[in-house]
């Protein structure tokens, strides 16, 4: 298990996002109860992290993050992300066959002068 800072968000009593950073797990355990490893993260780097009751995750937060949430905080995130628009993708550019040297182009009949 890789060493990483714990980040834990919940929602506050006015709605807002918390956000609260340990540098360990020791005073996290002391709020929840572990009831769990997690053995199957698709992040190896977060396999063997605990699981809390009353907290989803672990998961990715950046580089030097391992981030649980609440469950209503995880509940809401996951609806945003899930109806928000996506930028609209440009057509791909076609690139002309001049590019490409070793495809055979047609040849053109030269222009004959009569005479």
């Amino acid at each position: 298990m890789s060493v990483r800072m714990i980040r834990i968000v919940s929602r506050e009593s006015d709605g807002s996002l918390r956000v609260k950073e340990f540098e360990d797990l020791k005073e996290i355990r002391r709020q929840y109860e572990q009831i769990g490893l997690d053995d199957c993260n698709t992040e190896l780097s977060l396999r063997g992290y605990p699981l809390f009751r009353g907290l989803i995750g672990p998961m990715a937060d950046g580089g030097d993050f391992a981030r649980y949430e609440t469950p209503g905080v995880f509940e809401v995130l996951t609806k945003e992300w899930a109806t928000a628009k996506s930028r609209r993708r440009r057509a791909k550019t076609i690139i002309p066959p001049a590019h490409f040297p070793n495809v055979a182009m047609p040849v053109s009949m030269p222009d004959f002068v009569s005479g």
